[in-house]
């Protein structure tokens, strides 16, 4: 079956992944899709982020983590809920808990509410939220597992980024390739979506990371085990409102964590 229209490469490990499970994932109960959304201090974008994903010609569900944001995010959150209830969740968490636990607390959610496509987006319109429905297709035809929103497909893709942050992200993931052998040009990418059973096989658990080499690691420990992963080309447009959470410790996490994944799988204790 041909790729649909916009994808541009598909990569399954042959060599070295591990055999996925014999068994079949139980049936979700219905082919819904949710976008889980991490939030602290988003106030001034949380809302244009839930009405143009809500408005989209396809139904997709919302579930917004906030950790504690002293802005208000969370009421105004509640504040939509109250007009679409099916449609937007939030679980409110006390202070900042970090991307990783906040991606896997959405993900039992999404499990548990019987959801078969899983994304993950940012809370500041840095991710269109039209291109969910792109990052949807190629699960729902059977071409993919998990789904990357690239910005480094078909050329750099990437607006009002510094030349030094763009030289950072991009070089991550020479970095990251180099170490690890993962054939995925936007390694630290944060918007993408999964099919549940990629989430059903994996042990989250054993996923330790907390910051951007999170999403690293997801799509480590999902190629390793022999999941179809996918590329599709986005627009990545920087924040126009709120704080970036980007910091150095996020970096130094990542860096050393590519090692420890590489390692981990070459001592078959990933």
């Amino acid at each position: 079956m041909p790729a649909p229209p916009g994808i541009l490469r598909c990569f399954r490990c042959s060599t070295h992944a591990e055999p996925l499970p014999d068994a079949p994932s139980p049936p979700a109960i219905q082919d819904r899709a949710l976008v889980i959304i991490p939030t602290y201090n988003e106030a001034a974008n949380i809302e244009a982020v839930l009405d143009r994903t809500l408005a989209l010609p396809e139904r997709i569900d919302v579930l917004i983590i906030d950790d504690g944001s002293p802005d208000g995010t969370a009421q105004l959150v509640r504040d939509k809920q109250a007009e679409v209830p099916d449609r937007i969740h939030l679980i409110e968490r006390e202070g900042k808990q970090g991307l990783g636990t906040a991606y896997k607390r959405g993900f039992d959610f999404a499990l548990t509410h019987g959801y078969t496509y899983i994304c993950e987006m940012d809370a500041d319109l840095s991710h269109n939220p039209d291109d969910l429905l792109n990052l949807i297709a190629p699960i729902r035809s059977g071409n993919a597992d998990l789904a990357i929103g690239s910005r480094y497909v078909e050329g750099v893709r990437v607006m009002n980024w510094p030349l030094s942050r763009l030289i950072l992200s991009y070089g991550a993931g020479i970095y990251t390739r180099a170490i690890t052998r993962m054939p995925v040009m936007d390694v630290t990418a944060g918007f993408k979506c999964y099919h549940r059973r990629v989430l059903e096989a994996l042990d989250l658990s054993r996923v330790k990371s907390n910051g951007y080499s999170f999403q690293v690691e997801m799509k480590y420990r999902a190629w390793k085990r022999g999941f179809r992963l996918t590329e599709v080309p986005i627009v990545f447009t920087e924040r126009t409102e709120g704080q970036s959470k980007m910091s150095k410790a996020i970096v130094r996490e990542a860096a050393w964590k590519v090692w420890e994944l590489r390692l981990r799988a070459l001592l078959r204790k990933l």
